[in-house]
Parts: C-alpha cells; sequence; structure tokens
C-alpha cells in the first residue's frame, strides 16, 4: 500500500505482561501486581483503583464499570456489567414536576441530583476479583492507598479537565474535597486525597458489603437528597453486578466481543458487520471513499442502536436479528457512495465523554479489557462528605419518552456508553487483543475505527492509536461529523461534497473528543504488542 501514516510513538513489546492506560502511575500499579505474582483481573482492578486517585475527572467509586475477561486455559470470554440503576423513587412525573425535561424529552440538566444511579464500580471491582482474581483486596488497593495518601503529581491533561470542572466542584455538595484551596491542582501540582484513602481501606477489608451498607452508602444517599435527589441508602444496599454473556460477530478472521446492552458495544458490533461487505483492505485508508463508507456504516448503526440499547430486563432487544449478517446485508443497503444519508429512524443520542478505559495481558495470555466511568467530568459533581469520590450522571442517558426502551423506571439501568472490547482468533479462540477507546458516544466509532486499522491494514496497536479519528455527534438529524486535525484536506472536501455536515479541523485538547485507547496484541509466541493513545497522559508498559 502506498499511504503510509508516520506514528507519534512507539509501540512497547514485552513477554511477560503488560497494562496499558491513561495514567503512568495507574499503569505501574498494574505492573507492580503483575510482578508479584497477580494475573490480569488482580492488576485491572489495582488500575481501576489507581486511576480513581490519579483521574478522578474521569474515573472513580463514584461511577460504573464493564469488563471482559479472556481466560487462556477454557479460551472462553466473560462480561461483567457493574453498572447501577436509577433509585426506587425515580419516576418521569418527579422529574417533570421539578421541571427537569427538555423539550426533546431528556433531562434538560444533565447534573442535577436525579441524574445520579447507584454506583456499580465498587462492587464490579469486588465480583470480578471473586470470579477471576488470585490476590486479596487488601494487597491489589496498596497501591492506589498509597497514591492517595502520599499524594501524586497531576498529570497535564487531567490537569486541564480538572480545571474545567472547578465550578461545578466548588458549587457541588462535598466539591470542596476535590480542590485545593478552592481551585484545580496544576499540572505538576502534588494532590493529596485522604477521603478516597478512607475508602479504599473501607473496601480493602470490608469488602462490597462495607460500602453498600456501611457509612458510605449512607453518606452516598446523604449527599444526593441534599442536593435535590431521591436516592436512598436501600437503593445502594439492593444492588448487585451481572454477569452477561458477550455479544460478537466475525471480522476478517477474528471474533469481536463486546458486553451486551445496556451497554452500546452493540453499535459497534453492527457497523463491523456492515463493513464485512466492502474490500477495505483494497483502499487506500486515507481517501475520501474509504472515510465516507466507516461513517455511513457507523450512521446506519447508531440509528438502531439509539432505539434498542436499553436495559434488558424492561424490554426485548432482537440481538440475533441486529446481529445477522443477513439484516447487516440489508442495512448495508442504504450506504450510498456519493451522498450523506441521514437514517436517524429511531433518534439518536448526545454525545458525552469522561471515562477510562485500560487493558491487561498476563505472562499466562490471560487478558482483561476494562473500563470504568463517571460520565461527564466528575459526574455530577457531588462528593459523600468525607470519601473522596464523585458520584456520576449515568442517568442523564436516560429518555423521558415513555415509549421508549430506554425510559427512565425505578430501579432500571440506562443507555450505557462505556464499551470493552475483545479480539479473539475465530480459527482457534486464541487471544488476539483486548481494546478499547473511551469517550462517551465516540467509543462504538472508536472500536470499528480501531479495528479496522489492525484487521485491514495491518496496523500495530500503537499506529492504529495515532491515526485521525472522525467522531459523529448525532445530536440532532443532521448528525454532525467531527474530523482530528491530520485528516487530509481532500478527504475533508470530499465529504462536505457528499452532504456531510462538518467541523474540521479540530485540534489540541478539544481532540478528546475523539477518544483516548489502549490496545495489547499477543502473538502466538507470547510477545505483547502495546499502544496508548496520544491524545491522553498514559503509556503501555510491559516487562
Amino acid at each position: 500500500m502506498s499511504f503510509e501514516f508516520n506514528s507519534r510513538r512507539s509501540p512497547v513489546l514485552a513477554r511477560h505482561g503488560m497494562v496499558a492506560a491513561s495514567q503512568p502511575l495507574a499503569v505501574m500499579a498494574g505492573v507492580r501486581l503483575l510482578m508479584q505474582g497477580g494475573n490480569a483481573a488482580d492488576a485491572a482492578v489495582a488500575t481501576a483503583a489507581a486511576l480513581n486517585v490519579t483521574e478522578p475527572t474521569s474515573t472513580g467509586l463514584g461511577g460504573d464499570c464493564f469488563a471482559l475477561f479472556y481466560d487462556a486455559k477454557t479460551r472462553a470470554v466473560t462480561a461483567l456489567n457493574g453498572s447501577g440503576r436509577a433509585p426506587a423513587a425515580l419516576t418521569i412525573d418527579l422529574v417533570k414536576h421539578h421541571n427537569l425535561q427538555s423539550p426533546n424529552l431528556q433531562f434538560s440538566n444533565p447534573y442535577h441530583a436525579h441524574c445520579v444511579t447507584v454506583p456499580g464500580a465498587c462492587a464490579g471491582w469486588c465480583d470480578f476479583i471473586e470470579r477471576h482474581g488470585t490476590l486479596p483486596m487488601t494487597k491489589i488497593l496498596a497501591p492506589a492507598i498509597a497514591l492517595a495518601e502520599e499524594g501524586f503529581p497531576v498529570a497535564p491533561a487531567t490537569a486541564y479537565y480538572w480545571q474545567r470542572s472547578e465550578a461545578k466542584l466548588g458549587s457541588a455538595s462535598g466539591g470542596h474535597a476535590l480542590l485545593i484551596n478552592g481551585r484545580a491542582p496544576r499540572a505538576g501540582e502534588i494532590f493529596r486525597n485522604p477521603g478516597l484513602a478512607r475508602t479504599l481501606h473501607v473496601i480493602a477489608e470490608g469488602g462490597k458489603d462495607a460500602y453498600y451498607n456501611g457509612e458510605t452508602a449512607q453518606s452516598i444517599a446523604r449527599a444526593v437528597q441534599q442536593s435535590g435527589g431521591v436516592m436512598t441508602a436501600d437503593d445502594l444496599a439492593a444492588h448487585e453486578s451481572t454477569w452477561d454473556e458477550p455479544i460478537g460477530v466475525t471480522y476478517r478472521g477474528m471474533r469481536v466481543w463486546e458486553c451486551p446492552p445496556n451497554g452500546q458495544g452493540l453499535a459497534a458490533l453492527m457497523a463491523l458487520n456492515i463493513l464485512e461487505g466492502f474490500d477495505l483492505a483494497r483502499q487506500n485508508p486515507m481517501t475520501v471513499e474509504r472515510w465516507h463508507t466507516l461513517i455511513e456504516a457507523m450512521r446506519v448503526a447508531f440509528a438502531d442502536t439509539s432505539w434498542f440499547v436499553a436495559d434488558p430486563k424492561f424490554c426485548a432487544i432482537p440481538l440475533e436479528g441486529l446481529l445477522s449478517k443477513k439484516y447487516a446485508a440489508d442495512r448495508r443497503a442504504l450506504i450510498r457512495p456519493d451522498s450523506a444519508t441521514m437514517d436517524t429512524q429511531h433518534g439518536a443520542p448526545v454525545a458525552g465523554s469522561d471515562t477510562v478505559y485500560f487493558c491487561v495481558v498476563d505472562e499466562a495470555g490471560n487478558a482483561c479489557s476494562f473500563i470504568n466511568s463517571n460520565y461527564m467530568g466528575f459526574g455530577a459533581g457531588i462528593v459523600p462528605e468525607g470519601w473522596g469520590f464523585s458520584l456520576q450522571n449515568r442517568g442523564a442517558n436516560f429518555s423521558l419518552d415513555p415509549a421508549h426502551p430506554n425510559a427512565l423506571a425505578p430501579r432500571k439501568r440506562p443507555y450505557h456508553t462505556i464499551i470493552p472490547g475483545m479480539l479473539t482468533r475465530q480459527v482457534d479462540g486464541t487471544l488476539y487483543a483486548p481494546f478499547g477507546v473511551m469517550g462517551g458516544f465516540m467509543q462504538p466509532q472508536g472500536h470499528v475505527q480501531v479495528v479496522v486499522a489492525l484487521m485491514d491494514d495491518g496496523l500495530d496497536p500503537q499506529a492504529a492509536l495515532d491515526r485521525p479519528r472522525f467522531c459523529i455527534e448525532p445530536a440532532h438529524a443532521g448528525g454532525i461529523l467531527n474530523l482530528e486535525d491530520g485528516v487530509p484536506a481532500d478527504v475533508v472536501e470530499g465529504l462536505r461534497k457528499r452532504g456531510h455536515n462538518l467541523q474540521s479541523p479540530i485540534t489540541d485538547y478539544a481532540r478528546a473528543l475523539f477518544g483516548r485507547g489502549q490496545i495489547i496484541r499477543r502473538e502466538p509466541d507470547g510477545v505483547l504488542w502495546g499502544g496508548s493513545d496520544p491524545r491522553g497522559d498514559g503509556c503501555a508498559v510491559g516487562y
């Protein structure tokens, strides 16, 4: 192929184990657990906890998590849904009574306390270790506790996004705990979080029960109620994770795995099913034809998933039909090579961000694809007094249309944006790579773009992550197309001529719109190739 994309970073190679995440100190927490004899699950939870300390803008114990685990012995993939539910007393009528419904039947204020769902991360961590881990939580959480107690230098990108939430934290209940004298910490400044260290100690010693049935739960409920919400300690006590059957499709000799709804991994799988009918490997990846095809496949997938992604306990989701090759062929026929189509029959989700994705592979070949999130920068910004973490605002993704499958209802999980991905070889089920791209509704779009780069273009993990990306923001029928700095000018002009309503180029910190990803590829001989997104502060480290 004549086109060659110049990578900004070299891939990281290792043999015994590797962690890739958006914060180097969190990466080292995971590597430390691997070197102490832990497996991929142990290292993943250690990394998740350390990310709560070092990147509280995006993740933490006030949020949710999803994970895929690949077992090298059985070659089986398991899926953990660690997302929380709406309070039992929260209804659409109550939201309307408080004048929080927008004209498009969504929350008019996504940071209101009614948007706080029960945090699922703690139970997710504990349940993940109970099923797949090998070490005690006291040892797994030790690196994060040390970072919280001793302090850490805040990384540049994290400091930038922390500053953007300064006003929200300053005005929210308990938010002062995540500020220094009323302001966000600056890049390189040491930040200590004794409240979060206290929370981690409680979990290390008492497990999830100490979080959901003790002082922590009471403080969470009190903070939400003081901010105008209706969450109770009983809502937290009733929480439980679920182990779901992962969903997947075949693509170019690989099986692509995702968590099922209420997560949006379905969108990535449907788009890949559509793209499988195009000979992308024969195309120059930096031509308007290639970009148009990927964008249109993603638009068609979003048109379906904006309707079908919901809590499956509240509605039937026809997964088998949606993921069938026949249905993909029908939807592929909607794509016109010379013009954009806005197939938004069922509406479209709004854009959002602020999440951490990371992956781990251990020496035995076990792998973990893990994602943890507060949703929009510190979530709702509400911080339970004395505990050092903010509460998510995932409920903002509920529809307030009673007829919609994702309609708000008591004890229901909302449409969830965070999705981990996994690739296994179709021929024998061996591990190819855990992968993911964090960032709201960018995530399935990022999954599609990196899978195409890996499978169709043969790029290594770092080069696949370095490529410039597109992001569709389907907040309205026009679905604005955002193009990152680095997309060739002739591609931009060609897409504009095809009728795409676009913004370009997106530069500097605004590039966070395109997500931040991590990939670890495992070769049959055990050699690991790792990549970490240049749009963030992170890295991949192996040994």
